[in-house]
């Protein structure tokens, strides 16, 4: 009995370990997919704060986030205190002990658990590429990783209030996705567009990405990592049950994205008369955002369907944002925003145990808090040390005839 204990925690814990690799490579394809759909001048910024975000957030939540996220003992179901650094890994005897309670490493908890807040940090510097300065950003990664998605992140996957309410959300359509995405509202919203992104009479001037190769090989990144985002979050792969509940998991997970692709291009098609590659790669995160709530209880079909509605509301959601002059280059805070609350909304279609109410209790909790401390974060940054570049350093190397600056004959090729 001993050795079957043994061989079933090893394995569990091997399973979360390589989910856990899995979801780190999806900052690989947040990098690609961001390099490619920005402006060839500006994919250094762009790949130095992803690798520098993700370093930030292995550092804070060990230091703090963890402990804040998953409190040993916890003040109330708001607040859970806070501690530093991590424990001691589970003991053999303990293991043993627990007849197979305690399944996996604490440690290879917390390796999941880093990578997945890299991911919600990742959302966030997309959507402001092209004109924030480095340091502000990575200032703001320290708070979002080591304070702001901790303790939301309690509140449900803590066992804070919001899931002794029943608040559903399997992988983190929520907790993941709609933070990052509110992060990065509040911050674009501070910030301010692009230059030269919307003319002085309401025109939208298209700024294209430098590098389609590249976005495509980074989503596709993302769509292999998603099945150690929404899998691994099973736990657990040592019994039958749970081996085909991941089995379950990963063909919905494929489903979504696929049904996103779909209509996302179909959709695309309908309002420009033409196929558009950057909506499609878009569909089909929107696809795998919107199933992340939930992958486990649908049938394959239906989460095709969830999937494709995802990709369906992201076109529009991309047009809604642009003409109000949310400038996102690529697409973040619709993906993971506007869909993020579709996924959530999306778990009552499938699971018996949800409840509309309490999903949108989550949904509003959520987006209020992150929205609030993020714009008081931002803020705080842009009085310090500035948010934004200098006007030279933003226009360096721009080629103006590309992105509607003609409607802008104050600026000149210098970089004024």
């Amino acid at each position: 009995m001993d050795k079957l204990i043994e061989l079933s925690y090893a394995l569990d814990t091997f399973y979360f370990l390589i989910s856990g690799a899995f979801v780190m490579w999806m900052a690989a394809g947040f990098s690609m997919l961001e390099a490619g759909l920005i402006r060839a001048k500006n994919t250094t910024e762009i790949l130095t704060k992803n690798v520098a975000l993700f370093a930030i957030a292995c550092t804070m939540y060990m230091l703090c986030g963890y402990n804040l996220m998953y409190p040993a003992d916890a003040v109330n179901s708001v607040w859970p205190g806070i501690s530093f650094l991590l424990g001691e890994d589970h003991s053999a005897a303990d293991v043993l002990a627990s007849n197979g309670e305690t399944y996996y490493s604490s440690m290879a908890d917390f390796f999941f658990q880093v990578v997945f807040v890299a991911t919600a940090m990742s959302i966030v510097s997309g959507a402001v590429a092209e004109r924030m300065k480095l340091w502000a950003f990575l200032v703001f990664s320290v708070v979002m990783t080591g304070f702001i998605y901790p303790l939301q992140g309690y509140w449900k996957w803590g066992g804070g209030f919001l899931d002794e309410m029943g608040f559903l959300d399997f992988a983190g359509s929520g907790v993941v996705h709609l933070c990052g995405a509110t992060a990065a509202l509040a911050g674009v919203m501070l910030l301010g567009a692009r230059k030269g992104k919307y003319g002085k009479n309401g025109e939208i001037y298209p700024i294209p990405g430098c590098n389609m190769p590249l976005a495509t090989l980074g989503m596709f990144i993302l769509w292999m990592g998603w099945f150690g985002f929404n899998g691994g979050s099973e736990l657990k792969i040592s019994d039958i049950g749970e081996a085909n509940a991941v089995a379950q998991i990963f063909v919905n997970t494929n489903a979504a994205a696929a049904g996103g692709v779909i209509s996302a291009l179909i959709t695309a098609h309908l309002l420009f008369g033409k196929a558009d590659l950057t909506m499609t790669l878009n569909g089909a995160l929107a696809g795998l955002v919107a199933i992340t709530a939930e992958p486990l209880t649908p049938t394959p079909l239906l989460a095709t369907v969830i999937g494709a509605i995802g990709g369906f509301l992201v076109v529009f959601a991309v047009i809604s944002l642009d003409k109000i002059k949310i400038d996102d280059p690529v697409g973040a805070i619709s993906v993971h925003g506007v869909v993020g609350i579709w996924g959530l909304l999306a778990v009552c279609l499938s699971n018996d145990d949800a409840s509309l109410t309490v999903q949108l209790i989550g949904i509003a909790t959520i987006f209020s808090f992150v929205f609030i401390s993020s714009l008081i974060t931002w803020f705080i940054i842009k009085v310090v040390i500035g948010l934004r570049v200098s006007s030279k350093e933003e226009y360096q190397g721009v080629d103006y005839s590309e992105c509607g600056m003609e409607a802008y004959p104050e600026f000149t090729s210098t970089g004024k």
